[in-house]
C-alpha cells in the first residue's frame, strides 16, 4: 500500500506580498502545504492571500518587534505552531560611505536582522515541543561579499548569515534547522526601482543600467525568484534533515 501523505505543515513567509517572498509562498502553496502570508499593511497580506490561495494573513511591520510578535502569535492561533518560517522580508540602501551614518546601519539592521532574531525567538519553542521544524532566511550574496555603495547592506546581510550559522548550531539537536539562502540580483520589482531610481538620477540607458547588475552573474542574467523559492522549498523539505547552518548562493555562479 502506498504511504498516506504528510499532513500539511504551517508556513509562514514574511514580505510574501511581492517579489522573492510571493514566490515562496507560492511554492509552498502549490505544494500543498498551510500558508500564512505576512506583509506589511493589512491590505497588501489580505491581497497576497487571495491572490495566492493562502490559508492565512497577518500584518507587522517587522522592525516593529512587538508587532511582529503579535503577528506572529496570531497566526498560531488561526493555523497552529509554525513548523516553517521563512524570514525573507528585508531591503536595501544605496548611498557612498560619506553619506553612510550610523543611523544608515541601523536602519539595516532593524529591517534586515533583528525580525530574523525577534521572529526565531518567537517560533522555536513551538518547533522544539513539536520535535523540529525548518527555518529559512533570505539573505544575499551581500551576505557573502562585498558590493561598493551599500556598505550598511552588506554588514546587515552578513550578519544574517552569522546569526543563522549561530542558531544553527545552537538548535543542531533539537530537529530544528537553520538555513539561509542568498540569491544574486534577482527580477523583482525592487531591481526594477533601483534601475527606475539610477536612469532617473544618471540619464544612463536602461539597458545599460541593467548590464550592471547582470555582470555580477556568470549566466548574463537576473536570478528567476521561482529559482530561490526551489532552493527555500528543498531546504525545508524532508531530504535536507541533515542540512543546517548553510548559507546556500543562488547567483548563477557569481560565487
Amino acid at each position: 500500500m502506498p504511504h498516506p501523505s504528510p499532513p500539511p505543515r504551517h508556513v509562514l513567509v514574511t514580505g510574501a506580498a511581492r517579489g522573492i517572498g510571493r514566490a515562496i509562498a507560492a511554492g509552498f502553496v502549490a505544494a500543498g502545504e498551510r500558508v500564512t502570508v505576512l506583509g506589511r499593511t493589512p491590505s497588501s497580506a489580505e491581497r497576497a492571500k487571495a491572490e495566492l490561495g493562502a490559508a492565512h494573513a497577518v500584518a507587522a511591520d517587522v522592525t516593529d518587534a512587538a508587532a511582529l510578535e503579535r503577528a506572529l502569535t496570531h497566526a498560531a492561533e488561526q493555523a497552529g505552531p509554525v513548523a516553517v518560517l521563512v524570514n525573507n522580508a528585508g531591503g536595501a540602501e544605496t548611498a557612498p560611505l560619506a553619506r553612510s551614518d550610523v543611523d544608515t546601519l541601523r536602519r539595516m539592521m532593524a529591517l534586515n536582522v533583528e525580525p530574523v532574531l525577534v521572529a526565531a525567538r518567537a517560533v522555536v519553542p513551538g518547533m522544539k515541543a513539536a520535535g523540529g521544524g525548518r527555518i529559512v532566511s533570505v539573505a544575499s550574496t551581500a551576505g557573502l561579499k562585498g558590493y561598493a555603495y551599500v556598505g550598511a547592506y552588506c554588514a546587515a546581510k552578513h550578519a544574517v548569515v552569522g546569526l543563522t550559522r549561530a542558531l544553527a548550531l545552537e538548535l543542531a539537536a533539537t530537529g530544528i534547522t537553520v538555513n539561509a539562502v542568498c540569491p544574486g540580483f534577482t527580477d523583482t520589482d525592487l531591481v526594477g526601482s533601483a534601475i527606475d531610481g539610477l536612469e532617473a538620477k544618471t540619464g544612463r540607458d536602461r539597458a545599460a543600467l541593467l548590464t550592471e547588475f547582470t555582470r555580477h552573474n556568470p549566466m548574463g542574467r537576473l536570478v528567476r525568484p521561482e529559482e530561490v523559492a526551489d532552493a527555500v522549498l528543498w531546504l525545508a523539505g524532508a531530504g535536507a534533515g541533515a542540512v543546517t547552518g548553510q548559507a546556500v548562493a543562488v547567483a548563477g555562479g557569481e560565487l
